[in-house]
This record gives C-alpha cells, sequence and structure tokens, in this order.
C-alpha cells in the first residue's frame, strides 16, 4: 500500500500510542481502536489505518474480543 495523502495529526498520535504499547485493536473486519482502555473517537481514522496497512492487529480475536494493536513497516515509515 502507498500512501496517498499525509496523515492527519489525529491519525500519527493515534499511530504513536499504538507505538508506545497503549493500543488495542477490537476484532473484526472494521476494527475499533483503544487507547488506555478507553475507545478512540475517530472510527474512520482506525479504518483508514488499519485497511491502508499501517496499524494491525497482534493476533485474530473475536468481535468481543480486544488485542494489543501494532505498528506495520508501513507504519513505523509513516512516522519516521
Amino acid at each position: 500500500m502507498i500512501i496517498t495523502k499525509e496523515l492527519s495529526g489525529r491519525a500519527k498520535a493515534m499511530l504513536r500510542a499504538v507505538a508506545a504499547g497503549r493500543g488495542q485493536l477490537s476484532g473484526g473486519r472494521e476494527p475499533d481502536l483503544y487507547v488506555d482502555g478507553l475507545p478512540c473517537c475517530d472510527r474512520t481514522a482506525t479504518h483508514d489505518l488499519v485497511h491502508g496497512g499501517l496499524l494491525r492487529a497482534r493476533r485474530a480475536v473475536s468481535l468481543d474480543e480486544r488485542t494489543d494493536a501494532e505498528l506495520t513497516d508501513l507504519g513505523r515509515a509513516a512516522l519516521a
């Protein structure tokens, strides 16, 4: 995936939180991001980051579960 637009400040902050080990993703095709246990307010940005290949779940979980989120190589490059 090639990033064709610049990431917003909010999206970068979300990636930084995940890089710091503070993020979790819910299960499902359209996961929700939780930072410090609280739901992130920008679901669209979460979906864009996941579908854009910058962010992923560490393991597959069911819809009612969460797992730690992690950056992909592309996500790390976006923060560099």
